[in-house]
């Protein structure tokens, strides 16, 4: 319990006139003494009146798990005989849980019991734990803060964002490549034999197989479909750069959410996916399987993935994957760079694995530094921010031509547009058949 700013006002204000009094009359010791009795008296009924805080019987109730960057409910129970009309409800809480500040709701009059519902963001992944709960209400003369507390041991285990898998988004955007929801096969000019079908008018005069159209003395086409079980290894660059936040999450967090949607994708197309992280260090390395069945293997190697403080050791972590790759594969990595001088291993890294796989650099654009360089106002420090964020832009512009130049491919997207471009990316290299 505190006062409130009511009996500071009060204090402040009987306070001015103690001094008053003892200048006007300095005989009168009882007149002086007066107000303050009267204010002591006036607390004493406050408290008499108000509701105590022994009254109140909380009941908490939290999720299991959620999902990085979004939003779950914490559920407050409140009983007593008497209820406060307007509550305010603060916790303790890691680091990775942001409560979202919400408007105290006035309570209905003569409830016995009400729930209080408090937004919480997840913002990091892995188990985070709320440790206490605050409760402030005003006396029923508005003299003091009544500031309950009740000790917590609850724990929310923060999941990777599945929810374009779980809106059958990955699916929508996977159906140009699939044959039906039952058969699931890959349409497209591949080198795999699918089976014979007469030629009609229309057809490529290349597909026809001349044998067995003698034979048959009608035109036969051969018809094939893009290869399957292609081998996709999915490449996380830990290092501290990427834990620079986009908005809510960190650049691994988006890198994560991206990386098991392409997962997801690559099990409906059939084909077997790989999952590899480093840092300063490399860290274990999960063989390629068939995307379904990997899936839960890398979402819980991503889970209890962490970023590295250090700086990322590319020549480290990219020599040691491609040791571990003895067939080739589309190599998806997920990293970042400051500047061209910062790059230049990632790069030199990149063309030695280019030389046997097929490369996808992606990199997240955050979208605060493109704004920067078109400046709302026309002082100096914009003019200034301005040219330097145009400076980066540009070096980044080089070191990602001087990628495609090497004959590595690139992504370079915001992270709302990150998982959709990285799908469509993958469907336009299978459909080419660069693996």
């Amino acid at each position: 319990m505190r006062p409130s700013r009511h009996m500071l006002a009060l204090v402040l204000g009987l306070a001015a006139l103690s001094v008053g009094l003892v200048i006007l009359r300095p005989q009168d010791h009882g007149l002086v003494l007066l107000p303050w009795a009267g204010l002591l008296l006036l607390a004493l009924a406050d408290l008499a009146l108000s509701i105590p805080a022994r009254g109140l019987h909380p009941a908490v109730s939290l999720p299991a798990q959620g999902f990085a960057g979004q939003r779950v409910t914490l559920d407050v129970t409140l009983t007593g005989k008497r209820l406060p009309p307007r509550l305010e409800l603060r916790l303790g809480h890691d680091a990775g849980i942001d409560p979202v500040p919400t408007e105290p709701a006035p309570l209905p009059p003569g409830a016995g019991a009400v729930t209080l519902r408090q937004p919480l963001m997840l913002r990091d992944r892995g188990a985070q734990r709320l440790t206490r709960l605050w409760l402030r209400y005003a006396s029923r003369l508005g003299l003091f803060e009544v500031l309950p507390t009740w000790p917590l041991d609850l724990s929310i285990r923060v999941l990777p964002d599945i929810g374009p898998i779980l809106s059958g988004a990955i699916q929508a955007q996977m159906l140009p490549l699939l044959d039906g929801a039952h058969v699931m096969q890959l349409r497209g000019e591949g080198s795999e034999f699918h089976q014979l079908r007469d030629f009609v008018p229309g057809m490529d005069p290349r597909s026809i197989d001349w044998k067995r159209s003698a034979r048959v003395n009608a035109l036969v086409a051969r018809e094939t479909r893009v290869e399957r079980n292609h081998q996709i290894v999915l490449c996380l660059d830990c290092g501290h750069l990427m834990g620079e936040r986009l908005g809510a999450l960190s650049k691994l967090d988006h890198a994560i959410h991206a990386a098991l949607a392409l997962t997801w994708a690559s099990g409906l197309a059939g084909d077997n996916v790989g999952f590899y992280s480093f840092g300063a260090r490399p860290q274990p390395y999960i063989p390629p399987r068939p995307g379904r069945a990997a899936f839960g293997q890398i979402q819980q190697a991503c889970t209890d993935l962490h970023g590295d403080e250090a700086e990322t050791n590319h020549t480290l972590g990219l020599s040691v994957l491609n040791g571990k790759l003895k067939r080739r594969s589309l190599v998806v990595v997920f990293s970042d760079f400051v500047d061209s001088t910062s790059a230049e291993l990632l790069v030199e890294n990149l063309a030695v694995m280019q030389r046997q796989h097929v490369v996808l650099y992606v990199a997240l654009r955050d979208p605060a530094m493109q704004a920067l360089t078109r400046p709302a106002g026309s002082d100096m420090d914009d003019v200034a921010q301005a040219i330097a964020a145009t400076r980066i832009a540009q070096e980044r512009l080089a070191v990602l031509d001087r990628l495609n130049r090497l004959g590595i491919h690139c992504l370079d997207a915001t992270p709302t547009d990150l998982t959709a471009a990285l799908i469509s990316r993958y469907i336009e290299i299978k459909a080419k058949e660069m693996i």
